[in-house]
């Protein structure tokens, strides 16, 4: 008589932020995927699975943590750091503009990338992060962004708008001309989960650019992986217009309708998933102007509970009519 085979653990996925100290003793917990410091007073270390995010925070920045479920082996493959546990791993590029040549760079980067995440184990993107200097300079079509986006096409090859990660993209402020992209990815693929109030990026007119932006909303975590809802880099765009070009205040409040929009597309799927951010959420902030960091900070703590982790950091939106943007996890 046949025996039942034992069924698997799922495998977990937590995001935290913790005191900036505890680098050495999360490095040496052979469960933690990546650690990512912010800023140029973030700690450093030479670990495959630590990143420097280089984004000025507003206060003192504690470290993110992807700490999951499994033991965690990490390397360098090239240019490409790598951690995986074997059903998710987390990569990085880091890549010098040749002559300030972003789309060069982009194609590069997503062209390794797209080497490296389908040969492995964990073929499938959930979610990527990309950063790279003056995201906004240059005119209509030659614009940084719009530059980066036709790369970011090129180096992916043909892809399923279908199968799209979550992503950001933002601008560095510290003139170094290095792009770097980030990602999280898994043996299984997700559910992408687009929003209403919004125009799919993928499908955004002729008007943003040659190359629309390569990504979806947000991702939903596959079966028997226990990761939050992953939210892509969400602002003040209804359909696909910008809407208070001259108010941070409206923008805020316009970014969290749609971030109330997303979540209950996502909750169509996954019904447990709470319906408001809560201390199981980490948010990321992005602000454009230092000097309304403060503001911002006190805006967050009038709307949102003290117990919702977030970090503030300045960084350039990628339209120039767009002051702030908020990315990051929900439901842990």
């Amino acid at each position: 008589m046949s025996r039942p085979l034992p069924t698997l653990a799922p495998t977990r996925l937590t995001v935290d932020y913790v005191d900036a100290a505890q680098l050495s003793a999360l490095l040496a917990d052979a469960q933690v995927l990546a650690v990512f410091g912010f800023g140029p007073d973030a700690p450093g270390s030479d670990d495959p699975r630590y990143l420097r995010v280089p984004l000025a925070p507003h206060g003192t920045a504690p470290l993110e943590v992807w700490r999951g479920s499994r033991p965690v082996t990490c390397g360098r493959e090239g240019a490409v750091a790598w951690a995986s546990d074997g059903r998710l791993q987390f990569g990085a590029i880091e890549l010098d503009e040749v002559e300030d040549d972003i789309e060069a760079a982009g194609e590069q980067a997503y062209a390794l990338l797209s080497q490296f995440v389908p040969a492995s184990d964990t073929p499938h993107l959930l979610r990527v992060w990309n950063y790279l200097d003056a995201i906004t300079e240059g005119e209509g079509d030659t614009e940084r962004y719009r530059r980066f986006c036709v790369g970011r096409a090129r180096g992916l090859g043909q892809f399923d708008t279908g199968q799209l990660p979550a992503a950001t993209a933002i601008g560095r402020i510290d003139g170094v001309r290095r792009l770097q992209v980030y990602w999280l990815a898994c043996d299984t693929p997700g559910t992408p989960v687009e929003n209403p109030r919004q125009v799919s990026a993928y499908r955004y007119p002729r008007q943003y650019g040659p190359q629309p932006p390569s990504f979806a909303r947000a991702m939903l975590p596959p079966p028997g992986v226990e990761t939050p809802l992953l939210l892509s880099g969400t602002a003040a765009v209804v359909g696909h217009q910008t809407l208070h070009p001259e108010s941070t205040e409206a923008q805020l409040t316009e970014t969290f309708a749609n971030f109330d929009s997303l979540i209950a597309s996502a909750r169509r799927h996954r019904p447990a998933l709470p319906a408001q951010f809560d201390a199981g959420s980490r948010l990321k902030v992005y602000v454009r102007d230092a000097d309304e960091l403060s503001q911002v900070a006190a805006m967050l703590e009038a709307r949102m509970s003290a117990d919702v982790p977030r970090l503030l950091l300045h960084a350039v939106v990628c339209r120039r009519d767009l002051r702030i943007e908020i990315d990051g996890v929900h439901g842990a």
